[in-house]
């Protein structure tokens, strides 16, 4: 589909609003693709065009409007037409909470604050006001079963090229299937499940949130590790724990209570999740050709062996701290 035919389409979907040119918006590792459009004076609007790569996608929309309607901050749904593809979103501006990664925290502290307020939001909505939407899978035993397979493939034998035999061990070990089957044994809320700071855009101050299509219930704390663990920001132990707390206070005024295995869960969700993460930056820049994703490798590896030291003793994964004890990435 050409750039004329787009322009023209979105002449039709959008009456009144009147683009010359669509603007790339280079971002992330999505199979979409996405444009800014610009009209006469300051008016703009996001433009997102699906290959059909991913089912994921086709919901997007249903799920934008699903959660504006229960205050989750997620930009507004302008027109879509799914029969091409194409989707046209409120345009959030161009400053994600990546972009704020190196100023001071006294700058960054109510942005991540404004972050967890909102999603405290999504992690509070009934799992069964959501009948009615397309969710993806949940995350149950099976799930984060994958997700180390997913890392064992992709990142220790993709990018380190350890022998099978040494990942089918790390695989089989106890506590490798005891964290899957702990963490798929506690109740589960919704999601976001790419909760990083690059899904997250930034716009007076305020936070808002894309790329929530893989929602699905799950657990609080993998978005809030995924968030407070994000290999793409260097948050320090004493932010982290500010962070931390100041969701739990959340949860305390809102519910009256919080869970005594909270932080358990939590540093268990982070070693789950930044699993998956180093899996991902394999598969995306060997399979994939998005050879950028290999430099988040080094900061990924650091902090999840931060995490491993962080567990609860009887929560240890010892067999992973063994394999991972002698790994370098070369950026």
């Amino acid at each position: 589909m050409t750039e004329e035919i787009l322009l023209q389409t979105m002449q039709v979907m959008l009456p009144g609003f009147t683009a010359t040119a669509l603007h790339p918006i280079e971002k992330g590792g999505s199979s979409r693709h996405f444009y800014r459009a610009q009209s006469q004076g300051d008016s703009s609007v996001i433009l997102v065009r699906d290959l059909g790569e991913k089912e994921e996608n086709k919901h997007y929309a249903a799920l934008a409007n699903f959660l504006a309607k229960h205050g989750v901050p997620v930009p507004s749904v302008l027109a879509v037409d799914h029969s091409k593809g194409l989707l046209w979103l409120e345009d959030l501006g161009e400053s994600d909470l990546w972009a704020f990664r190196n100023e001071p925290w006294e700058m960054r502290r109510p942005l991540y604050e404004s972050v967890l307020r909102g999603v405290l939001r999504l992690h509070r909505i009934p799992i069964d006001h959501a009948t009615e939407l397309h969710l993806q899978k949940e995350f149950d035993d099976h799930l984060y079963r994958w997700e180390q397979e997913y890392f064992a493939e992709h990142c220790l034998g993709g990018i380190f090229g350890l022998s099978e035999t040494t990942r089918a061990s790390l695989l089989a070990a106890p506590s490798m299937r005891r964290l899957a089957a702990e963490l798929a044994a506690e109740p589960r809320q919704l999601v976001h499940r790419d909760f990083q700071s690059q899904n997250i855009m930034i716009r007076d101050g305020q936070a808002w949130f894309i790329d929530f299509q893989g929602m699905r219930p799950g657990l609080a704390q993998y978005d809030l590790a995924s968030l407070l663990c994000d290999p793409y920001v260097g948050l320090s132990t004493a932010e982290r724990d500010d962070l931390l707390n100041f969701y739990r206070g959340m949860v305390l005024d809102v519910s009256g209570e919080v869970s005594e295995k909270f932080d358990r869960i939590f540093w268990k969700c982070a070693a789950q999740r930044l699993m998956q993460a180093l899996g991902a930056y394999g598969f995306l820049s060997l399979q994939c050709g998005k050879s950028t994703f290999r430099s988040h490798v080094t900061p990924a590896l650091a902090r999840l062996r931060e995490v491993l030291e962080k567990l609860h003793p009887d929560d240890r994964l010892d067999e992973l701290a063994e394999v991972l004890k002698d790994l370098k990435a070369e950026t």
